[in-house]
């Protein structure tokens, strides 16, 4: 079994992006959508991207956001992957992938098989689907889990990840019970909302890995 990525989303200090790259993350992901705990401007997401070693993938996290700020985004931090969370259609996802030519993801709140297997529309628009909670106020972070059961044996037609209520404690059984390639935390290695703690940060990258 290849080993699985892992993905540290909502960093904002370098503090932060450091501590995510020296346990390993293989990808770190910075917040531009404003309501968000984790939101930070253009300026800082950019500076934090520049710190990020070539290894580390860096994903831009985008929701419901116009085409003219989408590009402005795109071209401030040059991310290797955007991640979209709101409700955005597949044609304009495969519009973006086109004509950015990086990684684009979509992130879809999954509450049972049916919910499922209608994400499945993303196929051919998206590099990989990320499988969270169902939205609650905001998109993600919310720090509530999916029904990991629902995943279990699922022939998956795109590439996905885990996101999700995902913490050190829970993540080996996470990825035991579903099998996913990649796993993605925010607020499971935070001590408050958008603060990230590092030792949470290097324990899950830790536990992830075993």
């Amino acid at each position: 079994m290849p080993e699985v990525e892992i993905k540290i989303c909502g960093l904002s200090t370098p503090e932060t992006v450091d501590a995510a790259v020296a346990a390993g993350a293989t990808h770190i992901g910075l917040n531009l959508y404003p309501p968000s705990p984790r939101y930070i401007p253009l300026e800082q997401a950019a500076a934090l991207r520049a710190r990020t070693p070539g290894h580390v993938k860096v994903v831009l996290l985008l929701v419901n956001e116009q085409p003219e700020q989408t590009v402005r985004a795109i071209q401030a931090v040059r991310p290797d992957v955007v991640q979209f969370h709101g409700g955005e259609t597949p044609e304009w996802l495969a519009a973006v992938k086109q004509h950015a030519r990086l990684e684009v993801w979509k992130a879809v709140g999954v509450k049972d098989a049916e919910s499922l297997d209608r994400v499945q529309r993303f196929k051919g628009a998206v590099d990989r689907l990320l499988y969270d909670a169902p939205a609650n106020k905001l998109p993600g972070g919310n720090g509530l889990a999916l029904d990991w059961s629902v995943l279990a044996g699922f022939a998956h037609a795109i590439p996905w990840g885990l996101a999700g209520g995902l913490t050190p404690e829970n993540v080996a059984d996470a990825i035991r019970q579903t099998g996913a390639p990649l796993v993605d935390t925010s607020s499971g290695v935070e001590s408050a909302p958008g603060v990230k703690d590092v030792e949470r940060i290097a324990a899950f990258c830790r536990t992830a890995r075993a």
